[in-house]
């Protein structure tokens, strides 16, 4: 598949996430598309949270490794705020102000899912909290890996971070609240089905952005 952008979008720039429980393939997804759009000749800004700024590479290091010891879940949401913030200052603003095509592992949604649905915090606090970590930042496109959770966390390697070392029951109340948000924010989330090879989940996503191209007045040659 190859894309053609309008003069406009390589102005202001395009911003598109990747979310989903751990062990879904957002990862490999990301990096699969990055790969696509550099080959079509696009300006691309691969980057990932917690760690995209110079100071969120401290914060996911104390946010991710275990033998930092526990962190209750109202730190751990302000650590990923801070963090947040100065990669959108720092990182994600810049580039979409460059026109370049933003991809980022984790955004907003992480927040919504992992503290909202697993760790049971208020979701409507989380949001403001997000709204203004932000300041206006919105993703055009997110595309949500949905994944059976058993077959997810066959796909974890056996080196797990903080957040890899949860129960089954914590990832549950995350995919649902995955779930939740794809069905309130349909203009925005692309739900994806997972299950399949990678070449299969990676076609499904050309599509997704195939389409965010075109609703944009871009041309998608298939």
């Amino acid at each position: 598949m190859i894309l053609k952008y309008g003069v406009r979008l390589m102005r202001q720039g395009l911003f598109i996430t990747f979310e989903g429980i751990d062990g879904c393939g957002k990862s490999l997804m990301a990096a699969m598309t990055q790969t696509w759009l550099v080959e079509n000749g696009y300006e691309v800004l691969a980057t990932l949270e917690p760690g995209g700024s110079d100071l969120g590479k401290v914060f996911r290091q104390m946010l991710l490794d275990s033998s930092y010891g526990s962190v209750d879940s109202h730190t751990e949401t302000l650590l990923f705020m801070v963090d947040r913030s100065r990669h959108v200052t720092d990182v994600i603003r810049p580039a979409l102000a460059n026109g370049k095509i933003v991809l980022c592992d984790r955004y907003i949604d992480s927040t919504i899912a992992y503290q909202g649905g697993g760790r049971g915090l208020n979701i409507d606090e989380l949001t403001r909290l997000n709204d203004f970590a932000i300041n206006g930042v919105y993703p055009d496109l997110t595309i949500y890996l949905s994944l059976p959770i058993e077959q997810a966390m066959q796909r974890i390697p056996g080196t797990k971070d903080r957040l890899e070392q949860e129960n089954v029951e914590f990832f549950a109340r995350v995919a649902a609240a995955y779930d939740q948000l794809a069905d309130q924010y349909p203009h925005r989330i692309q739900r994806i089905d997972a299950s399949g090879s990678p070449q299969d989940v990676f076609a499904l996503v050309q599509t997704a952005i195939g389409t965010l191209f075109k609703d944009r007045g871009r041309i998608c040659h298939g």
